[in-house]
């Protein structure tokens, strides 16, 4: 009698499971001194109407918003590219956007012109409202090789700045959010665990392109590395 009754506690528990949400069962991520929010390339050319729009980039930003004021760190990061870049197919005679091609630095996914220096394309969203972000990255400004991470160009060797910045305010756990999950914010989420960061990703503060399968891959890759995949509603 006593295991049957242990057995259906048991299987009482688990139709509770099913019923209450995830988070209602881990307790919420509070972000600390210790925290900061990356907010990724929420810019006008990744939005719609954009030369390079995300599909649903713009639901991004009221998530952003919301779980920006659980953070007394925030950084933003803004692709900033000269004309002309090397990114852009339209420098490479016969190409088109989304193309691979292969350059000194490695494999260059190729894109249409985006993000120009001082255009309104690469302006951050008006509808940002994170008054309290204490730095704006930017990034992809050298000519000749691309910059997806926050952390490190294409190169692999050309760093920001920004791991230090971070180190030195006593940054330890991240949380990245922005544009696009499968290109700048999961290169720099794989940098950041490079660094040695405490690294979560907030997939509905995210959107992606997914091109050839990138989606799927990137996620694969920030599994691997061990990023935590997360939603805002765990965020405290």
């Amino acid at each position: 009698m006593l295991d049957r009754r242990r057995m259906v506690a048991g299987l009482g528990t688990m139709a509770l499971a099913t019923l209450v949400p995830k988070s209602l069962w881990a307790a919420a991520i509070k972000p600390d001194d210790g925290s900061a929010l990356l907010v990724i390339d929420v810019q006008n050319c990744f939005l719609p109407g954009g030369s390079l729009a995300v599909k649903d980039g713009e639901q991004v930003v009221p998530v952003i918003n919301k779980i920006a004021k659980s953070f007394a760190n925030v950084v933003m990061t803004q692709d900033w590219h000269t004309p002309g870049h090397v990114s852009f197919a339209s420098v490479h005679e016969g190409k088109k956007p989304f193309e691979v091609i292969d350059l000194a630095y490695g494999k260059q996914v190729l894109w249409p012109d985006h993000c120009v220096q001082g255009t309104d394309g690469a302006s951050l969203s008006k509808e940002l409202a994170i008054p309290q972000a204490e730095l704006i990255i930017r990034k992809g400004f050298h000519k000749d090789v691309d910059s997806y991470s926050a952390f490190t160009e294409a190169d692999g060797k050309t760093t920001t700045g920004l791991a230090a910045y971070l180190k030195a305010r006593n940054v330890e756990r991240l949380f990245v959010a922005g544009l696009a999950t499968d290109f700048c914010v999961a290169w720099t989420a794989l940098d950041a665990r490079k660094a040695s960061f405490e690294t979560y990703v907030v997939e509905d503060a995210c959107r992606g392109i997914d091109t050839q399968g990138s989606l799927a891959k990137a996620w694969d890759d920030m599994a691997k590395a061990g990023v935590k995949r997360i939603k805002s509603s765990d965020i405290a």
